[in-house]
């Protein structure tokens, strides 16, 4: 489950809010330039049959005039309306996308994880930009080709309501064939959806494991797995295209076939002097203008069919509640009470426990080591401090206050965080740096810089500090990115530093001197390294010990190696890799 459903759910209506003008002004343009176009056919009736007929040129250039007139009119109507659509959409687009953004941010870690980041990324562009077109299409069209329709059947009911028969006998059956054809379309339109979902998650990994996929001599194997993806999302769009593209001819056969019966009974009613020519010309006019009507329904119908698809989706992640919401805040915590406290800790993803009954405290100026085997829950446990995922029974305390009362802002600017996997932005080593704490002076950076063992190779840059961050940092080694990300965790002097397998990129003399220089130089800050390393811990004040989510032991270095077996394992195991290694 992706997360449970918003009591009051958002609506995709209510961003129309701050545009009723939009949508008053320009719908009721497109109306005035429908009222004009259906009276040109009856203009063109006068002419025929007064001016042509008579030979009254007169009468023709006036009434030309009237045409010309009404043209004019319909096209500065026509242009207002335009405006004003793409003021509506484009900014309803805009409210979306923000809304969207801002709400993806408030979710947990296992929300964001349960939609996915491809599905995500589609929903912020693709579907929003479908819903784009459809509010466009909604003020120019929406108004304008149902008038026309109805318009052009009253306006041949007052002409000749015997042959308006014709009209009323096509619409209907039009109607119908709109609707199943509709009704065929919508399920249809959403498998597209989840197919092009599907298609960028194969894309998107192959473009960010490209050099693994390399390695692996795996091009012909993805390639063939991109293609049977993208042949699925076009079996599918086929299908739904297929069955689209019916509506236009459906709906032409139906008008030719009306105008046919037109021209062959109206001919009868201009022999017996019931209809002039011009009247059955207007009636001729009126059904093209009700087929190009009919041919903009249909081509709604379809854009409608795939907004209200995108709509879904959009609203799905809009009506998904955060599992883990904002505290009411609290003063920061208590003297004398420790810095990290675990209260019988349960945590687990969709029932499976992967944290049991986990309990220790903390105190500040403490280094903290995690370990145990791939799997056993370390970086999970890490994750509950800055609460990027909520315990599920028990408590986890901050200076002696649940992590729950406290404001989410109010938490995290307290800790500095470092992830297992590099993440480093756009831009210059000194923005990316002040992330961390956005008023720090270049004297604060280049101390974070020194702490994290990165000063001396950034201050070998040409430009130092102004150094540019290509995307994802690519234009650094792993080390260095890995240096970076604990100097800007470490800029904002947080009291607590979580770094979760962070320094897995660096040799060991770096590594210790790394851990040497957050012990000197962080005095009142509690330190939680994540490794797999039993050198990266083996000082720490504490060690937890893992091992199926399960708190095996719990102590220094050499409590350990006589308690705990997990960690005597583990242990030797390196020693002996080591060792095996240096021969």
């Amino acid at each position: 489950m992706a997360g449970k459903k918003v009591a009051g759910e958002i609506k995709m209506t209510s961003f129309f809010a701050p545009y009723k003008k939009e949508l008053i002004v320009g719908p009721f343009c497109k109306l005035v330039e429908a009222v004009l176009e259906l009276l040109i056919p009856l203009i063109m009736a006068e002419i025929i049959d007064k001016g042509i007929a008579l030979a009254d040129w007169k009468f023709v250039l006036k009434y030309s005039g009237l045409i010309v007139l009404a043209c004019t009119s319909g096209l500065c109507f026509s242009l207002v309306c335009q405006i004003f659509a793409s003021r509506c959409s484009q900014g309803y687009g805009t409210d979306v996308r923000n809304a969207l953004f801002k709400h993806i941010n408030s979710l947990s870690s296992e929300q964001f994880d349960d939609f996915g980041t491809p599905s995500l990324l589609t929903r912020l562009s693709g579907d929003i930009n479908q819903l784009q077109v459809a509010v466009a299409m909604l003020i120019r069209l929406v108004v304008r080709a149902p008038f026309i329709i109805i318009g052009s059947v009253v306006m041949a009911i007052i002409l000749n309501p015997r042959l308006s028969l014709v009209f009323i006998a096509a619409t209907p059956v039009i109607a119908l064939a709109l609707f199943f054809i509709m009704r065929s379309t919508v399920p249809r339109y959403k498998k597209v959806q989840k197919k092009v979902d599907d298609l960028s998650k194969v894309t998107r990994e192959n473009l960010t494991g490209v050099r693994v996929v390399r390695a692996f001599a795996k091009e012909e194997e993805e390639r063939e797995r991109f293609n049977g993806e993208a042949k699925e999302l076009a079996k599918a769009a086929s299908v739904v295209g297929a069955i689209s593209a019916l509506l236009n001819p459906v709906s032409l056969l139906i008008i030719n076939l009306a105008i046919t019966a037109v021209v062959y009974f109206g001919g009868d009613m201009v022999n017996t002097g019931d209809m002039t020519q011009g009247e059955v010309t207007a009636f001729v006019n009126y059904l093209t203008q009700i087929s190009l009507a009919l041919v903009v329904t249909a081509n709604l119908v379809v854009i409608f069919t795939k907004a209200s698809a995108s709509g879904a989706r959009v609203k799905e992640v809009l009506n998904t509640s955060p599992s883990v919401t904002d505290g009411e805040g609290v003063e920061w915590g208590e003297d004398g009470a420790p810095r990290v406290e675990f209260k019988h800790v349960f945590f687990g993803y969709g029932g499976n426990d992967v944290l049991q009954d986990i309990s220790f405290k903390i105190y500040p100026s403490k280094v903290v080591g995690v370990i145990g085997g791939t799997g056993s829950g370390k970086s999970t446990l890490v994750n509950l401090l800055p609460r990027f995922y909520d315990v599920r029974r028990g408590s986890v305390l901050i200076n002696g206050r649940n992590v729950k009362d406290y404001k989410l802002k109010q938490l995290r600017d307290r800790i500095g965080y470092v992830p297992q996997r590099t993440v480093l932005f756009s831009g210059t080593i000194r923005e990316n740096m002040l992330w961390g704490n956005p008023g720090a002076t270049d004297e604060d950076i280049m101390q974070a810089l020194r702490t994290a063992q990165a000063e001396e190779f950034v201050a070998k840059l040409p430009e130092g500090l102004d150094t540019q961050v290509n995307q994802g940092g690519k234009n650094f080694s792993g080390g260095q990115r890995q240096r970076l990300t604990i100097a800007r965790a470490l800029v904002r002097r947080p009291e607590i530093v979580i770094m979760d397998d962070s320094a897995s990129a660096l040799d060991f003399a770096t590594d210790l001197k790394l851990r040497t220089a957050i012990r000197h130089n962080l005095t009142d800050t509690t330190t939680f390294i994540v490794s797999q390393r039993a050198t990266s811990v083996r000082h720490a004040d504490l060690i937890i010990v893992l091992d199926g989510g399960v708190a095996v032991g719990m102590g220094r270095h050499d409590e350990l190696m006589r308690t705990c077996e997990v960690y005597r394992e583990i242990v030797q195991s390196q020693e002996d890799k080591e060792g095996r290694h240096d021969d």
